[in-house]
This record gives structure tokens, sequence and C-alpha cells, in this order.
């Protein structure tokens, strides 16, 4: 079995680990509570702490199917985990053959032969093993043949309410992206690279970076004009300011395709083919159709100025 294992080796038979195992796609609050709590069980034990997660979604492997639903890249998932101040975060290489594991099989040929885990704290809703038939009660049978303390973690609610990533696409689906970066605890991110378009952006005044977002399987927030944060990851890395980040098919110019452009305030420069990443900070309104370019222009210039109130002493770029 293929596993990464980051801030860290994979350990002797000797070196137990306190875990705890999930998919962990957006890294939200509800994930930062349970890994405060493994943190804490592994110093009360005076051992390791592990977060065990995969390189792809379950789903994908068992469908064959490829869906736009991520909220983090696995590295953005591995770095997002490493800063929550556990020891190692180990990566397993999903596939049939994995997910053909029933959960006994899991803990004894993963857990324990691989990841020497001795404690092992299992989310509120996590079901782990083949089908994900057998729950909590059988992880408790199970590590006590195994040598593994098998607790499980308290749940954490934000006004009343669980805290899942399948929350936090559902909001983003719906372009609430301010009530989806509270329960991320930070704001939706999307990385793309700059490619050519229809320039139409240009011709009335508001040149826009067209970006192909990666990987196709990220999650792209409702249509609409929304107000970002900009940076350019290559060739070099630096902070661009803000924009306003427009997705939708560009129904004034009759289009059909999905775009997503951003027009980065008080920018002057060549992007094509660099790396940019933006970070979702507010929605401004949903797309339209206007009846002229002239009247999407003259929204544009209000969109701008609503936006730029919000975040003022913009100075221009190189």
């Amino acid at each position: 079995m293929k596993i990464h294992c980051f801030n860290g080796t994979l350990l002797t038979p000797r070196q137990r680990v306190v875990a705890t195992i999930g998919s962990f796609d957006g890294v939200h609050l509800g994930h930062r509570h349970l890994i405060a709590q493994v943190v804490q069980a592994a110093h009360a034990r005076q051992q390791p702490s592990m977060v065990i997660t995969f390189d792809r979604s379950p789903r994908e492997v068992l469908t064959g199917q490829q869906s736009a639903t991520l909220l983090t890249t696995v590295d953005e998932k591995v770095r997002l985990l490493q800063s929550l101040g556990v020891d190692s975060v180990a990566v397993l290489s999903f596939s049939k053959q994995l997910a053909s594991l029933t959960a006994r099989e899991f803990m004894q040929q993963v857990l324990v032969d691989e990841l020497h885990v001795g404690t092992l704290l299992i989310g509120y809703d996590n079901r782990f093993g083949r089908n994900r038939t057998e729950g909590f009660t059988h992880y408790v049978a199970y590590g006590r043949e195994l040598g593994i303390e098998v607790l499980q973690a308290n749940e954490l609610r934000v006004d009343g309410g669980a805290v899942g990533s399948s929350v936090v696409r559902q909001l983003l689906q719906e372009g609430r992206t301010g009530e989806a970066a509270r329960l991320l605890g930070r704001p939706y991110e999307l990385m793309g690279t700059v490619v050519h378009g229809y320039e139409q952006g240009r011709r009335i005044g508001f040149p826009t970076a067209n970006l192909a977002v990666q990987p196709v399987t990220r999650l792209i927030p409702a249509g609409g004009v929304y107000g970002v944060e900009c940076s350019e990851l290559s060739p070099e890395s630096r902070s661009l300011g803000y924009g306003m980040l427009n997705i939708g098919t560009r129904p004034t110019f009759d289009g059909h395709e999905q775009t997503i452009e951003v027009h980065i305030f008080n920018f002057s420069g060549n992007l094509y083919d660099h790396l940019l990443h933006v970070r979702f900070l507010h929605r401004l309104r949903g797309e339209h159709r206007f009846e002229s370019p002239e009247a999407l222009r003259q929204q544009l210039e209000h969109d701008k100025e609503e936006l730029m109130k919000r975040y003022p002493n913009q100075t221009m770029m190189p």
C-alpha cells in the first residue's frame, strides 16, 4: 500500500500514535475541532499525533466518475492539516483494493501494521470499512482485539447546526460565500491558470484575467459577481491586491460556456499562463443579462465603486 507521510516518517513498531481518519475535504471548523482533540489526547499520552487521510475522493474511485465538488486539493489539505499542530499527516492512496477491506481488516492491516496507531479518535459521524456498514461500537470491539484504544470525539455545532463538508458545498453552490467562510474558518479559495478569453471585458474598459481552474474537480461557487483577493503563484509569489470576479456564461454577449474572469483593481501587466490564487471575500450580486455592453459597463463601474469602498487604499501594481 502506498502511504505518504508529511511532517514525519513511517514509524517503527515501538512508536504508537494517536490518530484520526477521514477525508477532511475543506479542513473546516468541525475538522479542526476533531484534530484539536487528537493533539490534546496525544499530549496526555506523550505520544505523537497523526491525521490519516486520502489522496482522492473515495466516491471518485468507487463510482469511476469525477464531479466538481472538492473544496481542497490534496496539497492544500495537507498544508492546512499541518498548520493545526499535528506531528504527521499520512496520505493513503485510495483504491478499490483499499475500499474492499472490512473495518477490522483496515484496522489490522493499515492502522496497526502500517501506521502503528495506539489510540484512534473517531469523528461523531465518521464510518470506514467496506460499504461503511459498521459503526463506532464495532470499532471499539475490534480495537480491543487489536490493541487500539478507540474513542469518539465530541461534535462541534455552530448556531445549532452541524459543521460538515456537505454543508459548506451547499452554501457555495448557493453563492453564500460569507457563510461558507465562517464554517471553513477562512475564505474559500480557487487557483487557476490565466488563459486567453473573449476579451469583451477589455473592450468595455474592464480587462480581466480568465481562469482555467485547477483541478477540474474543484467546486465552483454559484454564478455572480464577487469581491476577491488575488495573488500570483507563478512565476513568482506576490500579492496583486483586490478585485472583482465574475462566474457565469456572459449572457449579455449571448455566451453559453461558463467562464471565470477576474478584474484586478489598479493592475497593469501581462498574466497569461501565470497561476493565480483568488480568495472569495464577498458576493455582490448574481449574474444578469444587460440590454447592451454599455449598460453592462455602467453596472461594472457601480460594482467596482462599491467593492473599492470595502477595500480602500488600493495602489497601482506593476
